[in-house]
């Protein structure tokens, strides 16, 4: 891989780079300047082609390279970054965005974690209504978007409070006539998060319920500090991942959608962000669950009413003393 540009290099005539501001296995992600705008500020991603590729690979992945780019740039959210330019120099691809300010809800996280508490239930159900708007969004294009890394540190919580979904090196398109998906920039996604089909790589089958998975990841881990185990160690023993219904100050609602997002096969998921919102906010019942039917039992009774049980215990034996007497 080639070296990271240093700080100065102008690119295009336009772009100062100033910092890294990330670093990955496909290139560098900086923060620069427009210098023909100034004051603002840019964030461009740095795709770089793999070195032992062949020319034929490499011509593909600049095609490719430039479908995401164009798909990327036709997208207006306000929970997601705007791309506004795309440009190759030098072997490597850009793409220009939005340089979004703030702190990502990782090292928000980690900080809540120093300081000796969770981030507040309520709190993070706040910033889950702005991930969804912004998935829904991605996934209503034609063909959909999907993310295929979400996870804390690609989600930044800027000054003003606002949810920014960031990090589009992973983006792929669904193809609508056979409902898989096409590559746009090479990507595995992140362990933790990343549901079992998508270790297939290109390969596997992914849609809409992969993102949804690392959708229910995230939550899970932002909720109790507890990342998930990844998935391929859940598929080795099932009972890995343990049950957000033993986790205190958590609704029942929140932990029923999540672990609904987090099964296993694809199949027994949500089928869109809209579905598992409802469940999420309590609109309606994970199916399967029907909370106006479902009765607890004895046991469950019992433990719940326990100082009512005793003392009707108690009644009852004393009235079967006083008969006998």
């Amino acid at each position: 891989m080639l070296p990271p540009l240093k700080n100065g290099t102008i690119l295009r005539e336009r772009y100062r780079l100033t910092n890294i501001v990330g670093r990955g296995g496909m290139g560098s992600v900086y923060r620069a300047e427009d210098l023909r705008l100034p004051g603002r500020l840019c964030a461009i991603k740095e795709v770089q082609p793999d070195p032992n590729a062949s020319a034929e690979t490499v011509s593909q992945m600049q095609t490719q390279f430039l479908q995401e780019a164009s798909i990327l740039a036709q997208l207006d959210h306000p929970n997601l970054p705007k791309v506004s330019d795309f440009f190759a120099d030098d072997e490597r691809e850009y793409l220009v965005m939005d340089y979004v300010p703030g702190k990502d809800l990782k090292e928000i996280m980690d900080e809540s974690r120093k300081n000796g508490r969770l981030l507040e239930t309520n709190l993070v159900l706040d910033w889950a209504q702005q991930i969804m708007d912004a998935l829904e969004y991605l996934h209503r294009q034609s063909p959909p978007v999907l993310h295929r890394d979400i996870k804390p540190a690609n989600i930044k919580l800027t000054p003003d409070n606002r949810i920014k979904l960031v990090d589009f090196g992973l983006v792929k398109l669904m193809a609508p006539d056979d409902n898989r998906t096409i590559t746009i920039v090479q990507g595995r996604g992140t362990a933790l998060y990343t549901p079992l089909e998508q270790y297939g790589g290109d390969e596997g089958h992914t849609d809409i319920r992969t993102d949804i998975y690392a959708l229910g990841a995230t939550f899970y881990h932002l909720l109790t500090d507890v990342p998930p185990p990844d998935a391929r160690t859940r598929f080795l023993n099932p009972r890995a991942l343990r049950p957000l219904q033993g986790f205190k100050n958590i609704p029942t609602r929140v932990a029923d959608a999540i672990m609904w997002a987090l099964e296993m096969h694809p199949d027994e998921r949500p089928s869109t962000i809209a579905t598992f919102r409802r469940v999420l906010n309590g609109q309606e019942p994970r199916p399967g669950q029907n909370p106006f039917l479902a009765k607890p039992t004895f046991w469950q009774a019992l433990q719940t009413h326990r100082v009512a049980a005793l003392i009707t215990l108690g009644l009852f034996f004393l009235a079967i003393l006083l008969t006998i007497l």
